[in-house]
């Protein structure tokens, strides 16, 4: 029986735009763009060149520290663009795919035939690997570390996330034998489950720890199940993947091909039809959102609107993310601001009227409602920050550089979206997750 864990500090953002059960296969798209960038602690250099032709699995690039760490093409096709910036960094990665991919065979096999080293092996082969990531720093993980644990994380409870009933649906016995998978990668396999969570699927694991989480966001994010199951300790590594990389994992074992469909939630008030899309990782967002953009003035996410990213509809879906996200543009003035009893506006204090209707959805847009100022310490960020972490504390010793301070205040037992929401509350308008990013960089390369 699952061990049940109540979070009770953090805030869900009720936002207008959730989406139904409903799910689109999303047609091949016309092209996929890979980002650098998506890849934390990751040096990339290019595997091959414009022209080159390229099937479903091939390495797009590698890892300049450990060659064996690649990232696979989602689709076959021709490699069509490749665009660096100065001092030759590599920007992107593009490809014209195929009408219908084809696959590189990477070979089937049971995962209870082949030792942990063999499986390291057919994942970095794949590139499948590049989907698990480690603890600390939010990196790619490294092949050659012992983790103490893997995580599997099957609740995400951002803002409009995809519902995980959809993702499985119909991918069950890939979940079961990826899981297979990742229980040949440690000792010890954990899976977070949201509490009330009756799939079927999860019932039927054997030799997995399953633990429950109930409360407001963050309570679906792997750090704090991380503290609260199994705390990081200085030199000490977990891998971590969620539910649907462990799908793309038991499809690689049971039919020796990367796939790497990926159900992700298209949502937010500048969307008509809220709804759940089959798609590949890079896809172009200009045929995903194809009559889907309702009116002028949209801003687009790739991510979820606490974490992700700003993207145009040239560009394309990031790596990592499972939700496209709409907010209308903030670019109108706020007549009158907080002079109004402002029943129809969000404000986690009582600041306006709006708090007596708790259960209220918004159309919030990105307005700041304000300018970055100077920092004002006034300890707003323990009411969503439910870490046994001292925030402030923590985020001075970050924009102090000081490692030892950092190293002493939790700094391994966190990423950049575990304070997301207290860069959405933030009076100073501080840019926390981009703060946190860099001195987990800076941590990164000290420590290797």
């Amino acid at each position: 029986m699952a061990k049940v864990h109540r979070v009770r500090k953090g805030y869900d953002l009720k936002l207008i735009g959730a989406p139904s059960s409903a799910l689109v296969v999303a047609p091949q798209p016309q092209r996929v763009t890979l980002y650098p960038e998506d890849f934390k602690g990751f040096s990339p250099k290019l595997s091959v060149k414009e022209g080159d032709r390229i099937l479903a699995g091939d390495a797009i690039f590698y890892s300049k520290t450990d060659a064996s760490v690649v990232v696979p093409s989602p689709v076959s096709g021709t490699v069509s663009r490749v665009l660096r910036g100065e001092k030759r960094v590599l920007h992107f990665v593009e490809i014209a795919p195929d009408a219908v991919n084809e696959y590189r065979d990477f070979g089937a096999a049971k995962p209870s035939d082949l030792d942990r080293a063999q499986i390291l092996e057919k994942l970095k082969a794949s590139g499948v690997w590049s989907l698990v990531q480690m603890r600390p720093y939010g990196v790619v993980a490294k092949p050659g570390d012992q983790p103490k644990a893997v995580f599997v994380n099957s609740m995400d409870t951002a803002p409009h996330a995809p519902h995980i009933d959809v993702q499985l649906a119909g991918r069950e016995s890939s979940f079961v034998e990826g899981m297979e998978v990742v229980k040949r990668l440690s000792d010890r396999t954990v899976l977070t489950v949201r509490e009330g969570s009756s799939l079927p699927v999860f019932e039927s694991l054997n030799g997995v720890e399953i633990h429950a989480f109930s409360g407001p966001h963050p309570s679906g994010n792997t750090s704090l199940h991380i503290q609260q199951i199994s705390p990081l300790n200085k030199g000490e590594v977990i891998w971590t993947l969620t539910a649907q990389d462990v799908c793309v994992l038991g499809e690689l074992f049971s039919t020796g091909t990367c796939r790497m469909e990926r159900v992700i939630s298209l949502t937010g008030s500048g969307v008509g039809e809220p709804k759940h899309i089959q798609v590949l990782p890079g896809s172009a967002l200009s045929g995903i959102l194809a009559n889907q953009i309702q009116a002028d003035g949209i801003r687009i996410i790739s991510g979820n609107v606490l974490t992700g990213i700003h993207v145009g509809k040239e560009d394309a879906l990031h790596y990592y993310h499972h939700q496209i996200a709409t907010l209308p543009e903030g670019d109108q003035p706020d007549f009158l601001g907080w002079l109004l009893p402002g029943f129809g506006k969000f404000s986690l204090s009582r600041t306006f009227f709006s708090w007596l209707t708790p259960s209220k959805t918004f159309a919030l847009d990105t307005n700041m409602h304000g300018e970055e100022r100077n920092f004002v310490m006034t300890g707003q960020y323990d009411r969503v920050f439910p870490f046994d972490i001292y925030p402030l504390q923590l985020l001075k010793a970050m924009w102090a550089s000081d490692i030892d301070k950092m190293e002493q205040l939790g700094i391994y037992e966190v990423v950049e979206e575990d304070f997301a929401l207290c860069e959405v509350i933030c009076t100073s308008k501080q840019p926390l997750q981009e703060l946190v990013r860099e001195a987990l960089d800076t941590v990164y390369t000290e420590m290797n």
